[in-house]
């Protein structure tokens, strides 16, 4: 009997995704968006755009690995309601493999893949309503379009210097007293 990777085990993170759209005012539907950010650049843009669509795209993404706090707990359940309530179809950019090449958790993908699938119930367990939110995993998403991923690899290795990739390690956490791995340099 074939092992089942650690995605394919257990229900479908997705099975509460059915896109509604919001019986919000479109006043009401400005206001809950607002509320979610430090500031608007474009207010007027913001009132377009929710005059024009129904339903409109938000991303975020997440790296498992470690524990959650509370920002990434309680609050993004509640921005992330406040955006679907206004009409928004929140997708989830599950960071798994850059998780792996980052060595989080040991290195172990199923460790990471189930940690990304415990971030997911703590949300839910928090009140997150998935009717409107779906989550994509790297690794699938990077497998269904490997030519295309993989063309945009080569293209950025050859055209940045290692100097410039190395800067770029920062968004890990990293300084440059930091001895990389050559999976870490792959990581920006």
């Amino acid at each position: 009997e074939e092992k089942k990777s650690a995605l394919e085990a257990g229900p479908d993170i997705n099975a509460a995704f059915n896109p509604k759209k919001s019986e919000l005012s479109l006043e009401e539907r400005y206001r809950l968006c607002a509320s979610v950010g430090e500031e608007i650049l474009s207010e007027d843009r913001l009132m377009e755009l929710l005059k024009k669509k129904d339903n409109f795209i938000c991303y975020d993404g997440f790296e498992p690995s470690g524990r959650m706090h509370i920002a990434q707990g309680l609050l993004k359940a509640i921005n992330v309601n406040k955006l679907t309530s206004a009409g928004g179809i929140f997708i989830f950019w599950v960071a798994d493999w850059f998780a792996l090449l980052n060595k989080k958790m040991d290195g172990d993908l199923a460790k990471i893949q189930d940690l990304g699938k415990y971030f997911i119930e703590i949300w839910k367990a928090a009140g997150m309503n998935l009717e409107n939110v779906k989550f994509l995993w790297a690794s699938e998403e990077i497998n269904k379009r490997a030519d295309e991923y993989w063309s945009m690899v080569m293209d950025i290795s050859t055209k940045n210097t290692l100097k410039r990739i190395l800067r770029c390690t920062q968004i890990m956490g990293r300084d440059d007293g930091y001895e990389l791995s050559a999976s870490q340099i792959f990581y920006p």
